[in-house]
């Protein structure tokens, strides 16, 4: 796909604050500090359009892009480890899953996965919530460059396996590898 233009509309810490035009939405999910913000600019070919960190636990709302005046790419907080509150942290949790169990424009969710670790309880507890929701879903497997091929090529079955998955996208965020496989998924669920 080519990206003729990518704003960042809003960002979101409740419901009442969602874009209100029903344009479709691509969600991405994950683990803080997984690569999803780093996947989106790289999908984008905008550097620094969604804010990537060290420090996990940088996104704290959820975070609303229009994507060629045409759809919207959602940015949502990380989940597992980050320097917050408890009560913080919390919240973001709460405000990711009501998007995901009552956003109508949500076409498709990108389950963004580090493929040097094998998926965390969190990790399978939100495949399994997407699988029991009837949620199109796509798992990407990130920071692929920084392995060996034979050890990627381990841990990706270790990870297909762990979730249960017939497909694990493969992505470097560097190397723009996978990039074509996820556009195209994405592609595929606009058009649904």
């Amino acid at each position: 796909m080519q990206v003729t233009s990518a704003e960042f509309l809003k960002s979101a810490f409740k419901e009442d604050d969602w874009p209100r035009d029903v344009k479709p939405e691509i969600a991405f999910l994950g683990r803080s500090n997984v690569g999803k913000s780093s996947l989106m600019n790289s999908l984008l070919g905008v550097r620094g359009l969604a804010r990537t960190s060290s420090t996990p636990g940088r996104t704290q709302a959820l975070n609303f892009f229009l994507i060629n005046n045409a759809f919207r790419f959602v940015d949502l907080p990380g989940y597992g480890y980050a320097r917050a509150p408890r009560a913080v942290k919390a919240q973001w949790s709460a405000a990711a899953e009501e998007y995901l169990a009552k956003r109508e424009p949500l076409v498709l969710s990108i389950h963004v996965v580090d493929s040097r670790h094998e998926p965390s309880k969190q990790d399978l507890q939100l495949h399994e919530w997407l699988l029991h929701h009837h949620r199109p879903h796509l798992i990407v497997a990130t920071k692929s460059d920084k392995l060996s091929n034979n050890e990627l090529r381990k841990n990706i079955d270790r990870i297909a396996h762990a979730l249960e998955a017939d497909q694990v996208v493969i992505f470097s965020a560097t190397e723009k590898r996978g990039r074509d496989k996820v556009w195209s998924a994405i592609e595929k669920s606009l058009k649904n």
